[in-house]
């Protein structure tokens, strides 16, 4: 077994106490998991940029498997950040996945899986980024830690404040229908970050190949929250 870290191990030990991230129950037998990579041949000719294609080809994905929701990609190797510029660094693209995405309706709830304080939020609004995102800030036996959401609807940051206490189980948002949540199909980015440094309402959700062992330490396997059957085990 792989050593793992502070967080992670914390996550573990208390992983049957959180409440589910979202209005639906991932361990649905109409849950499946979703391929992003470059296996996945229909999204290879699928023009990515156009957003109604892109949501037509998700939707035939899930049709594939007779499912309505999709889940996956936690440190996935996907090409489909190409689509936007957004993604480029200096010297190679970022396309390693550090969260899990879950592709559902655009409206749907999402909860906090445990107490939370509002630690920062905004609408990072640029061709392929995370549209509206919001960070929560925990705290589970003495450590500090955080969770990010995002492609959410613009209406989930209204009234929204820094600080702002959040009870286990309470809805924090809807799911964003597109272009508002960063022009993707819908779905929740949920991402579990043990250090934010000195960033507020944005964190990288994708990395480059040769910054996973860093991004791996740093965010933890979401589905230690989720506890979702259709993931690979952690």
């Amino acid at each position: 077994m792989k050593e793992e870290t502070t967080l992670s191990a914390l996550l573990r030990r208390h992983r049957h106490t959180f409440a589910p991230v979202l209005d639906i129950d991932l361990n649905a037998d109409g849950v499946c998991l979703l391929d992003f990579s470059e296996k996945n041949q229909l999204l290879q000719h699928t023009d990515l940029q156009d957003t109604d294609a892109f949501n037509a080809a998700v939707g035939q994905l899930l049709q594939q498997q007779q499912a309505t929701i999709g889940v996956g990609g936690y440190l996935e190797d996907r090409f489909i950040y190409r689509r936007s510029r957004h993604f480029d660094a200096e010297t190679q693209s970022r396309n390693l996945h550090l969260g899990v995405d879950v592709w559902l309706a655009a409206g749907t709830a999402v909860f906090t899986p445990l107490d939370a304080m509002v630690h920062s939020f905004q609408d990072n609004d640029n061709f392929g980024d995370y549209g509206p995102t919001i960070i929560l800030q925990h705290e589970l036996e003495g450590v500090t830690f955080y969770t990010l959401y995002g492609h959410l609807s613009r209406a989930s940051l209204l009234g929204l404040q820094q600080g702002q206490h959040f009870s286990k189980g309470t809805k924090i948002a809807e799911v964003g229908p597109y272009p508002e949540n960063g022009h993707w199909p819908p779905h929740l980015h949920f991402q579990i970050i043990a250090d934010m440094g000195n960033r507020y309402g944005d964190y990288p959700g994708v990395a480059t190949t040769a910054e996973r062992a860093k991004y791996a330490q740093l965010c933890p396997d979401p589905n230690l929250v989720l506890n979702c059957r259709h993931l690979p085990p952690c």
